[in-house]
């Protein structure tokens, strides 16, 4: 299949960048600096890149006015680059576009209404009651279940499974391998015998959530495990139930948020950073890779907890240290005592 191909004053005009250049120049694709060739277009976002635009062949680079003078190509000038190119990225995403209708072998119950305009893929389980909205896509061997209601737009990637009475809003995008509504981790102790406790709450997302492969998000206990607008998680996230992310959210892979744990809006967490459970985590907080939680966070800021990793030899000496602080800070208070004395 030929590739789209675009003008650079076309490409301007959607952006809303100003092209110093020329606007005739025909794109057909994105690179890095470093690999592009004549046709395509890059971007510098970083500052650390820019001793690659000099050698580029990109036909044009997408920069901030700051950076203007450091190109000798076209240029579109955009304040924030990075947004410029994600935004362009879906001009030439190779992704085949779902069609609409049911494929064959998709089982989906009659009490199903499917829009026309909605697509259903092959071995696809649909169960009963469910509302699709207009362009769902719900991809191959995906299953929904009973109740569940998936906004407009919403696309479920290959496999991934709603479990019953899951509340997706519009233009969320599911991707493979992502389980909603599972089962949160409940269990009742009686003389050392544990006894499974039934989950009733619901999950529910608000509009534009991405969830990403392999990622678990649990159904509440009692109340719903809620996930508000703009929420992005990356693959392999575990969150437990009743656990509320407050909007625009974002966290990277392997993050773990323990039991009715509440995350307020736009916090950023590091990938395998973890929050205990019953925990209220404010707004604009932001963890660094590995952090633990393990106690209210009030204040937004930047908070971080673990140590980076330095030759062997010098970890088991600082970790035998690590053991002795407890009794070296007792007789840090004796001394104290004594100096006042």
């Amino acid at each position: 299949m030929t590739p789209a191909t675009y003008t650079l004053g076309e490409i301007a005009e959607a952006l809303g960048a100003e092209l110093r250049g020329d606007p005739d120049t025909r794109i057909h694709g994105l690179a890095t600096l470093q690999a592009a060739e004549p046709g395509q277009i890059s971007f510098l976002a970083n500052p650390s890149y820019a001793r690659y635009l000099e050698g580029s062949r990109a036909s044009a680079v997408i920069l901030s006015p700051a950076a203007a003078e450091q190109s000798q190509t076209n240029v579109l000038l955009l304040d924030n680059p990075y947004l410029g190119y994600a935004r362009l990225s879906h001009w030439f995403d190779p992704a085949p576009l779902a069609q609409p209708g049911i494929h064959p072998t998709a089982v989906v119950d009659a009490s199903v209404t499917v829009p026309d305009s909605a697509s259903i893929g092959p071995m696809a389980v649909v169960e009963a009651d469910v509302v699709i909205g207009d362009g769902v896509v719900i991809g191959a061997g995906c299953v929904v279940g009973a109740r569940c209601e998936l906004g407009a737009g919403t696309v479920l990637r290959a496999r991934a499974t709603l479990a019953h009475d899951v509340i997706l809003g519009q233009r969320c995008h599911i991707l493979s391998g992502a389980v909603l509504g599972s089962d949160g981790f409940g269990f009742a102790n009686e003389r050392g015998v544990w006894h499974r406790i039934a989950q009733v709450g619901r999950v529910v997302l608000g509009d534009d959530v991405e969830v990403g492969a392999n990622t678990t998000i649990d159904r509440g206990a009692l109340d719903d495990t809620v996930i508000g607008n703009g929420v992005k998680l990356d693959n392999l996230i575990q969150i437990a139930h009743n656990v509320t992310i407050g909007d625009h959210s974002a966290m990277a892979a392997k993050v773990g948020i323990a039991g009715s744990t509440r995350i307020g809006r736009h916090c950023v967490f590091g990938g395998a950073s973890g929050v205990a459970g019953h925990l209220e985590i404010a707004d604009q907080v932001h963890l660094t890779g590995m952090t633990l939680v393990t106690g209210h966070i009030s204040e937004p800021g930047v908070y971080s907890s673990g140590t980076g990793a330095e030759p062997n030899k010098q970890w088991r000496k600082n970790a035998v240290r690590f053991r002795q602080l407890d009794a070296m800070a007792r007789k840090l208070k004796e001394l104290e005592k004594k100096l006042e004395g």
